[in-house]
């Protein structure tokens, strides 16, 4: 692990250290094979955390920094927050291997190292920092490459309700924090991954070790009850991806349950992936012939959100017909050139289709596939009982076409 000097922050520094500085963002902005091989530690507070007892790591919360490779970077990035029950950290399966994931998806990862009950340090203490790693990657984005718009969070566990406090409570200003620069930034995230996720800390379902390491000897009910996220989901909450699995004996499915159904009642987007079998704290259980999936699920659900590729979407309606007959049930896929970029589908019933601006196709060019029922094409039979055309004639090549901003109703008679 290089250990560098932090980015600028709005102090004076001695010339040392504002040397160090410039060689840290020179070997990061250079982003060759070297600054890519392992991640660049830096202190969130480099002149000392608030309420530090000591200098050690276990004193100053910092971010582990692992870039993108500049030939697939999209801008976007995350910041990591292992779980261990407010007591340790699973830095490597829900950190420095959830930071692989992101670099290969394109966004630069900032696996937190936040403070720990077991070290003496409660609530609001774990705010601060998780707040300060927000901030600190929305203030660097430039010397990071990513946009500001585009950070989002991913917790596990512990961690998963760390990141929940982040996305529920990051208008908040805990007593004892800083105001500089980085503290001016906005700490709440653009969307929020919440993996088996602690979430209650006041009912049944609580996990009983995260909350005596979080709120030490200032627990009480009311306390627990406050930071119980489910609890804090307002309209203002990110978009959440939350992932689960109901064997989870130490962290119950509740949790995510919860916290999914409280996004559902304040209109806030959210996709629950609940899995039957798997124990707790699986990270993205790679190697896993189901829960290994997850990732891929996630990875599909940031994409069509647009955080890897921000673009102009518009809403479409048409028609479908296969031979000159209204397709009776089916799907239509708008997939653009740009991998990054959303892809839109909309359900075909009657030969009618529509879907709104938020989810429909990206403005320009797209590539066009319908699926439809064989009980539309006399004497067609699959095993599926549908079949999928991708050219609007035999022998046409790829369906193509380009959507307009104000794209007019749409009409899809295609032959097979």
């Amino acid at each position: 692990m290089r250990t560098r000097a932090p980015f600028p922050v709005a102090c004076h520094r001695s010339r040392a250290r504002l040397a160090a500085a410039c060689l840290l963002l020179i070997l990061m902005v250079a982003g060759g094979a070297v600054a890519r091989a392992e991640p660049t530690r830096v202190r969130l507070w480099p002149d000392g955390a608030p309420g530090a007892r000591g200098d050690a790591e276990t004193d100053q919360p910092f971010v582990d920094i692992s870039r993108a490779d500049p030939a697939t970077a999209n801008g976007a990035a995350f910041v990591i927050c292992p779980g261990g029950g407010y007591g340790g950290l699973a830095s490597d399966h829900e950190g420095r291997q959830i930071a692989k994931w992101c670099n290969g998806v394109g966004a630069t990862a900032l696996v937190l190292h936040y403070r720990l009950g077991s070290k003496g340090y409660h609530y609001p203490t774990q705010l601060l920092d998780v707040q300060r790693a927000v901030r600190f990657a929305r203030a660097n984005a430039g010397r990071l490459g990513v946009d500001p718009s585009r950070i989002g969070i991913i917790g596990f566990s512990a961690g998963g309700h760390l990141a929940s406090m982040a996305a529920t409570l990051f208008d908040e200003r805990p007593a004892g924090g800083t105001d500089d620069a980085i503290d001016r930034e906005s700490a709440r995230p653009d969307v929020a991954v919440l993996a088996y996720p602690v979430i209650s800390l006041g009912e049944m379902h609580a996990h009983r070790g995260s909350r005596k390491n979080l709120l030490g000897p200032a627990d009480t009910d009311e306390l627990a009850a406050t930071l119980s996220t489910e609890r804090r989901v307002t309209a203002a909450t990110p978009p959440t991806f939350l992932f689960q699995t109901d064997e989870d004996a130490g962290v119950p499915a509740e949790n995510a349950v919860a916290f999914y159904l409280a996004c559902r009642r304040q209109g806030v987007p959210a996709e629950l992936h609940s899995y039957r079998r798997g124990p707790h704290g699986v990270g993205f259980a790679l190697g896993d012939h189901v829960l290994g999936g997850w990732s891929d699920l996630l990875r599909d659900w940031l994409r069509d959100r647009g955080f890897f590729r921000p673009v102009a979407r518009t809403a479409v309606k048409g028609r479908a017909t296969v031979g000159g007959v209204p397709v009776s049930w089916g799907m239509v896929t708008f997939r653009p050139d740009d991998p990054l970029a959303p892809v839109s589908s909309a359900r075909i019933r009657n030969g009618a289709f529509s879907v709104d601006a938020a989810d429909g196709p990206v403005v320009g060019p797209v590539t066009i596939s319908v699926c439809a029922s064989t009980a539309d094409v006399p004497g067609l039979d699959t095993a599926n009982g549908t079949f999928v055309v991708e050219e609007q004639s035999p022998g046409a090549g790829p369906w193509r076409l380009t959507v307009a901003p104000d794209q007019a109703e749409l009409d899809l008679a295609f032959t097979r």
